[in-house]
């Protein structure tokens, strides 16, 4: 079975870092790390991508754990995202069928966009448009070189372009605490890696990457806007992920697309960029609850929904009287 690196022993010391409360537990077939997290309404446990089950039958024993463990920290349910799980044509049915029922929101991505690194090089470069295929071939004509770094202090070449990008965009980046963390904590333990593009030596653009044995997931990256025309961040992924085949990993993980009949949905943009490399799409179950007290995880997805009805009226109302 294969786990997401937000189940990984690195993924647990890097939310400890940020002060989390994380458990790890595992059994025959099956593995989870959950993540103690409160709200107004009370407490609950995350298990991001996870738990990490052979089959179904292992997947039910790992909610037993969940549910007993999240009994005795005082948690109102456990929120579960069984990615690694095959669950055979009707997952709804078995999620349903193991006592699990559908979160109000999925916390991470339910698509993402797969690239196949078994292929040879040539015909990864194949697969993607051409335009990515020559700027990986050409770019250096233009003074554009890339580098890959291990040094955790190099994450702040990443946080000035991503502040960049938040200023001029409609787009919140994480923290930079939060990435200065994930830089520190991940990289020495070989489960990141920074990537930069440098024209003329000056860095233009840059990305951070998880890691694990198997997958390498593009997680952040920007770019500086004064080069844009350049294009230094189409090359920089291809880059990643030749360095990703030559440590044997074997797919590159674009981490989170929309849908491509949604034309309008805000990761439109980024989600064609991400296909543009070629691969597949792939479609997980989303973000499942398992109550634990039933009548607190009730009140919760009340609260929910009434604060998901309130905030569009009161922006409509907000507009309609003016600032």
């Amino acid at each position: 079975m294969t786990s997401s690196i937000l189940q990984s022993a690195a993924w647990a010391s890097f939310q400890r870092s940020l002060g989390k409360k994380v458990f790890e537990q595992s059994g025959d077939g099956w593995s989870f790390l959950a993540i103690h997290e409160k709200t107004p309404l009370g407490s609950f446990l995350y298990t991001p991508y996870g738990p990490t089950a052979v089959d179904v039958q292992a997947l039910g024993l790992a909610l037993e754990a969940l549910a007993a463990l999240a009994r005795a920290e005082g948690a109102h349910y456990v929120r579960v995202e069984p990615v690694a799980t095959e669950l055979g044509p009707d997952p709804i049915a078995v999620l349903s069928g193991l006592g699990l029922v559908k979160a109000p929101v999925d916390v991470q991505p339910h698509l993402t966009w797969m690239l196949d690194l078994t292929q040879d090089e040539d015909a990864i470069l194949a697969g993607m448009r051409s335009t990515s295929r020559n700027l990986y071939r050409n770019i250096h004509k233009k003074g554009v070189t890339f580098e890959d770094s291990t040094d955790p202090a190099d994450i702040s070449i990443l946080l000035g372009f991503l502040h960049d990008v938040s200023e001029r965009a409609d787009f919140k980046a994480q923290s930079d605490d939060y990435l200065d963390h994930a830089a520190r904590t991940l990289i020495p333990a070989g489960a990141a890696k920074l990537f930069i593009a440098k024209l003329d030596g000056t860095p233009i653009a840059a990305a951070l990457s998880y890691d694990t044995p198997t997958t390498r997931v593009y997680a952040h990256a920007a770019a500086d806007d004064t080069h844009r025309k350049l294009n230094a961040g189409i090359p920089l992924v291809v880059n990643m992920m030749m360095d990703a085949k030559h440590a044997g990993m074997q797919q590159f993980d674009m981490w989170g697309v929309s849908p491509e009949d949604e034309p309008d949905h805000k990761w439109a943009g980024f989600s064609r960029f991400k296909r543009s490399f070629g691969g597949y799409e792939v479609a997980y179950p989303g973000s499942w609850d398992l109550p634990v007290n039933k009548t607190m995880h009730t009140a919760y997805g009340l609260a929910r929904r009434l604060r998901d009805t309130a905030v569009p009226a009161l922006h409509k109302a907000r507009t309609a009287v003016g600032p």
